[in-house]
This record gives C-alpha cells, sequence and structure tokens, in this order.
C-alpha cells in the first residue's frame, strides 16, 4: 500500500504544479509565445542535461550491456502497441482525419514531459537510465510511424525525406545527442569536469517543474469546458493508459528486464499520450482538436490510473 499512497501523493503534487501553468494562462501571463519558449528549452537544453546527469551518476561500462536487452523490450513494447492500436482504429471504423491520431495516441507516451516528473517524483533520480533508454524506444516510433500515420491522416503532404531524413531526425535531437554522448563516456570510463556536472544538474533540476507547468498550459487552452469525450476516445484511453503497461510488462517478463528498470518502463508505457501530436496533427491538416482533447483527458485519467498502477507494481 506505501507504493500506491505515495503515487497518490506524487500525483497530487504534480496537480498542483500544473495548475500553475493553467492559472498563468488564465491570467495572461503565459501565452502561446512563452509556451513555445518553455517548450524549446527543456527540450534543446535541459533534457539532455537531465540525460547527462541521470546516465553519469547511475549508471557505468559494466551495467551498459543490460541495455540492449532493455531497449529490445521497450522497442517491442511500442512496436505492438501501435500494431493493436491500428487494429482498433480499423475495427472502429475511425474516419481518415482521425485514423493515425488515434493510432498515435493510443501507441506513444509522453515520456518528457510528463514521464520525468512522474518517474522521478515517484522513484527518484536513479530512474533516469531507464528512463532514457526507454525514451529512445519510444521516440525511435514517434519520428517515424507517428509522423507517417498523422501525416496520412492530414491534408498537408510533407515532402519525403527518405532514409537518411529520417536518421537525422532521430539522431540530431538534443536529448538523443546527450544519450548518446553520455553512453561514449561510459564506455570510456571518463566523466566530465565536476563544474559542468554541476552546471548540468543545476539546469537539469529545471525539466520536471516546467514540464508539469507547459502540460498546465495546455490544458488551458483546450479549455476544461471543450473536454468532451468524442468517438474512441474512450477505447484510446483504455488501450494507452491500461493496455500498453500490461503489454510492457509481457516484453520485460521475455527479456529479464526486472526490478527497478521493469516498474519505471511499465510506469512510462502507461502515461498520457505524447503531447508532439497535437502539435503534428495541426501541421498535416489532421484533426488537432481531438487529438488536444484526447491527450488532455488522458492526463486526468492518468492521475487515477498511476496510484492503482503502483498499487500493482508493489
Amino acid at each position: 500500500m506505501a507504493g500506491f499512497f505515495n503515487a497518490v501523493s506524487a500525483c497530487l503534487v504534480l496537480l498542483m504544479i500544473m495548475s500553475l501553468g493553467y492559472v498563468m494562462g488564465h491570467l495572461g501571463w503565459m501565452t502561446a509565445q512563452e509556451k513555445k519558449f518553455v517548450s524549446k528549452y527543456i527540450v534543446n537544453i535541459a533534457v539532455p542535461c537531465n540525460c547527462i546527469v541521470g546516465l553519469l551518476n547511475n549508471l557505468d561500462r559494466e551495467s551498459l550491456a543490460q541495455a540492449g536487452w532493455m531497449l529490445a523490450a521497450g522497442l517491442l513494447g511500442v512496436g505492438v502497441t501501435l500494431l493493436i492500436s491500428m487494429a482498433a482504429a480499423t475495427l472502429l471504423r475511425m474516419p481518415r482525419e482521425r485514423w493515425g491520431v488515434f493510432v498515435a495516441m493510443a501507441g506513444l507516451s509522453n515520456t518528457l514531459f510528463i514521464g520525468i516528473p512522474v518517474c522521478t517524483q515517484l522513484f527518484g533520480e536513479a530512474c533516469m537510465p531507464y528512463l532514457m533508454v526507454y525514451y529512445l524506444s519510444n521516440t525511435t516510433f514517434l519520428q517515424s510511424a507517428g509522423i507517417l500515420l498523422i501525416e496520412r491522416s492530414g491534408n498537408v503532404r510533407s515532402e519525403s525525406t527518405g532514409v537518411a531524413g529520417f536518421l537525422k531526425n532521430m539522431f540530431c535531437k538534443p536529448p538523443i545527442l546527450g544519450v548518446i554522448a553520455s553512453i561514449i563516456l561510459l564506455v570510456l570510463d571518463l566523466r566530465l569536469p565536476d563544474p559542468l556536472m554541476r552546471f548540468a544538474g543545476y539546469v537539469s533540476d529545471s525539466v520536471s517543474p516546467l514540464a508539469l507547468i507547459y502540460c498546465g498550459f495546455i490544458v488551458y487552452e483546450v479549455g476544461l469546458k471543450n473536454l468532451r469525450l468524442m468517438p474512441g476516445h474512450v477505447p484510446m484511453l483504455v488501450l494507452r493508459l491500461v493496455g500498453a503497461p500490461v503489454i510492457c510488462v509481457a516484453f520485460c517478463s521475455l527479456f529479464g528486464v526486472t526490478g527497478l528498470a521493469r516498474d519505471v518502463f511499465v510506469v512510462e508505457s502507461a502515461l498520457p499520450v505524447v503531447s508532439q501530436i497535437t502539435v503534428m496533427a495541426g501541421a498535416y491538416g489532421a484533426d488537432e482538436k481531438y487529438a488536444a482533447t484526447g491527450s488532455c483527458l488522458s492526463i486526468f485519467c492518468s492521475f487515477i490510473t498511476l496510484p492503482i498502477l503502483m498499487l500493482l507494481l508493489g
């Protein structure tokens, strides 16, 4: 029961910080311009620092061998979840402008903006190496299948970039570069100078509160009065918050991922809809309102499902 009450307490803290973003939006202190700045700062500066601190402080060269099996479990778990989501979208006869949005919402989790504050609240900084491995699994599909699915649901077509374009988009992202740099340092058994590590530590501490404020502002943008269930939202929420962690547990068992790593993977898989889906839906001409509403609903529902999940994990 201790895990359940810790999760409830953590969710209350997260909800209070999220409410700051909502209130600041209501007061006009935060607008779309500030939202854009916060997003760029988190993704391009704070999260890479978070990767470096989390990996270098909690992993060593010997433990890297286990990361391959963890990555395989994460990739297969996310991939199977997406395939099941495709089957569900087909059975539900989702309209074209929502089909890809539904699949992406059900199959991909918010590993950064929600994942980092949730996992650090529940497990402490020791969770960061495993969180980054799952992030790598999730973002691989987000940057490939996720973009393709949403693009095909919209009325705006982008120029095909091919394999080279995909690899560039994938491996030029600052969080991925942070992970790669940290792994190289671990393999070489090197460590950054103390001033740089302290700098990265201070910057990484800003990730969780700013990410939650960002999510709270998104709720304000959508509007609480507009949070109404649309056709397909209920099965999407079931797949995202219940089905995905069940699939993740199965693949963790298959690949021998246990202990804290398994718990972090399962919680990461059970998080709300990844926030980029709403942005991509608007960019490609898909149903942006459907994506935004589903994203906000998944955030609120996760505050119910996460404590239950922690109780089951023990």
